[in-house]
């Protein structure tokens, strides 16, 4: 959502973007500081990878990363480093932690993949910095403290409610984001919505297309404008069950 808009919308002075985890909070930071020296060390790790010399070594190095990872402290170039090369080089671009906050996904077969996208890295450093982009590492509610004086749009992208008993994947982060989280941020949209200079827009799983009996968004946001819209799924351990399924997107204005 944010380079969509830095895209669309070049008169854009000023954005925050903030996240839970510190990591990917790292990672955009350093994306825009230190593009070069981040492709420098991402490019040298790339090919040291793409130079192993079967499936299993290539495994036994993204292992040899992951523990680095958990376990060492590392400088921010660094930590986002082997952030970025576990993303392109696990399972399915998951991210996903143990109750430790350890990041445990398994490796993801993809033997040649692009760990360094060179343009990408400059583009997003370039957008990052033309518009002011302040990055946060903290709670959504403190958010608030960095409105503008004129009209302010929230986007809100919390971790989804899960469909059914199987599909949680609430370990983005290892405090967990339940129904009681869920309804914590409805009551901050709710006192976002007391001031008429804001408009906010919140996406999440529709679970009543699971489970019509399951009306928990319907009713904690019936007094909000809910739309229903069409979004691709490529992350499923069953290839049958990607591809388009309803998301809700939620709103304060029309």
């Amino acid at each position: 959502m944010l380079f969509h808009m830095l895209q669309k919308f070049p008169s854009i002075t000023y954005a925050v973007i903030n996240d839970i985890n510190p990591y990917l909070v790292t990672a955009y930071q350093v994306i825009k500081d230190k593009p070069d020296e981040l492709i420098s060390r991402l490019s040298e790790l790339e090919r040291d990878y793409y130079s192993q010399p079967d499936e299993e070594a290539k495994k036994d190095f993204f292992l040899n990363v992951r523990t680095i990872f958990n376990e060492n402290k590392l400088d921010d170039i660094d930590r986002t480093k082997y952030l970025m090369f576990l993303n392109r080089t696990c399972f399915n671009g998951l991210y996903r932690v143990n109750a430790k906050g350890k990041y445990n996904v398994p490796f993801g077969k993809n033997l040649h993949p692009t760990i360094c996208n060179v343009d990408t890295i400059k583009a997003d450093s370039e957008l990052l910095n033309r518009a002011n982009v302040i990055i946060l590492n903290g709670d959504f509610e403190n958010t608030a403290n960095y409105m503008g004086s004129g009209l302010n749009f929230f986007y809100f992208d919390p971790p989804y409610r899960p469909l059914n008993a199987t599909s949680s994947f609430n370990s983005y982060a290892k405090e967990d984001f339940n129904d009681d989280e869920q309804i914590r941020l409805r009551n901050f949209c709710e006192r976002l919505h007391q001031n008429e200079k804001v408009r906010w827009m919140l996406s999440n799983a529709d679970c009543s297309a699971k489970n019509p009996e399951d009306t928990f968004f319907e009713d904690i946001y019936t007094d909000f404008h809910i739309h229903r819209v069409y979004a691709s799924r490529a992350i499923n351990a069953n290839p049958e069950k990607r591809g388009k399924l309803t998301e809700l997107l939620i709103k304060n204005y029309e």
